[in-house]
């Protein structure tokens, strides 16, 4: 007498995937890809040498060309000013990192604001495979370049960081600076 595998008395029937909620395949997908860059390193760092950091950061640039705008455009994300365009960075960061990231937006000024990073997935997933060295160039790569792609007159830069040991990222954008300007001071 023969068994197939749904009706076998020692296992359940395997689920159909359009029964399995969407919020547990996002986080299962998400686990998944913040697990990959750890997992690369791990892979190719110690074959590749020094030329895997450069290759690794033109993955993340070609994300914030491509991937970032795509979906700020699909979704109608404003990015006219600062605020807008820390929130609409954090929805993007939303989809993409899943539900473990958490974070959230202040204004600040007149044409500032502030990401504020609570909870991300790459530093949980990099402590669990013990690669926190080089999270920040990672997220840096996709940040920085992200927002004046998304709005040229605008930048981006770090004040504080999950991954170098701080309690939250703080990711100021403001009015980018023109060279001249900086020279100035």
């Amino acid at each position: 007498m023969g068994c197939s595998p749904n009706t076998s008395p020692y296992m359940s029937p395997m689920p159909v995937l359009r029964e399995v909620p969407d919020t547990v395949k996002w986080q299962f997908a998400a686990r998944c890809a913040a697990s990959l860059p750890a997992l690369y390193e791990t892979a190719f760092r110690k074959t590749m040498g020094k030329e895997f950091e450069g290759r690794e950061q033109e993955v993340w640039l070609n994300l914030a060309r491509t991937l970032v705008p795509a979906i700020a455009r699909d979704l109608s994300l404003p990015v006219r000013n600062a605020r807008e365009l820390a929130q609409s960075m954090q929805t993007v960061m939303s989809i993409l990192f899943g539900p473990d990231y958490t974070g959230e937006t202040l204004e600040v000024g007149d044409d500032g604001a502030v990401m504020l990073v609570k909870r991300c997935p790459f530093v949980t997933r990099g402590i669990v495979v013990g690669d926190q060295d080089h999270l920040f160039h990672r997220c840096m790569a996709l940040t920085l370049a992200s927002i004046p792609i998304l709005n040229r007159k605008y930048a981006a830069r770090y004040v504080r960081t999950l991954c170098t040991g701080d309690r939250q990222c703080e990711i100021k954008v403001e009015i980018s600076k023109k060279p001249e300007e900086e020279k100035k001071k």
